[in-house]
């Protein structure tokens, strides 16, 4: 796939944007509620948001890392590779998403968690997130290629950006779902 740099940019620091409005708006949910979870096999609405802060502390050291070393300048458009558009297309929520098995160490389930702790982190990470979005627009997104939590793949930088904000914004479903189907007694 073939995206205009600008356009794919300004629809990630979209999704971004509103991932922090909803994380936002979850401070004025209570503790409970953020913990509460449908079976001892399912997600809190908390745990959720402490996965994506998991992944967001390996991916914007990485993404920095990639930028701060990198001397190309910008290009116009910004092709995909096979494998990053695929990782990002299947991270889209969907109707019927399958199951991810997701690593150990991102699996927050039965961790105690700090829910003001977990907000704050992922306000934080998201707001640096924003910031690599916009140093991002002076490189090429294409010939950038940044290393992923699976050790044999690299993904090209676009396509590392619309992995990590797809995976946010399946999570983000997930959490609503959870605070959703919160059973009030």
């Amino acid at each position: 796939m073939v995206f205009k740099t600008n356009e794919l940019i300004q629809e990630l620091q979209d999704y971004v944007q509103s991932h922090i409005a909803y994380v936002t708006f979850l401070q004025s949910k209570s503790k409970e509620d953020l913990q509460s979870k449908r079976d001892d096999k399912t997600w809190s609405a908390i745990e959720c948001i402490e996965h994506l802060n998991r992944y967001a502390t390996f991916y914007n050291q990485e993404i920095r890392k990639r930028l701060s070393t990198s001397t190309t300048t910008k290009i116009s458009v910004f092709k995909s590779g096979y494998w990053g558009n695929k990782f990002a297309l299947d991270m889209l929520p969907k109707e019927r998403m399958k199951k991810m098995k997701t690593f150990k160490s991102k699996n927050p389930i039965y961790s105690r968690l700090n829910t003001d702790k977990v907000v704050q982190d992922f306000l934080e990470l998201q707001e640096e997130l924003l910031e690599l979005l916009e140093s991002a627009k002076e490189k090429d997104l294409t010939n950038i290629k940044t290393a992923i939590t699976l050790p044999i793949l690299k993904f090209r930088l676009g396509d590392t950006f619309r992995f990590v904000i797809y995976h946010n914004e399946r999570h983000i479903v997930q959490a609503k779902r959870a605070l959703k189907g919160i059973k009030k007694v």
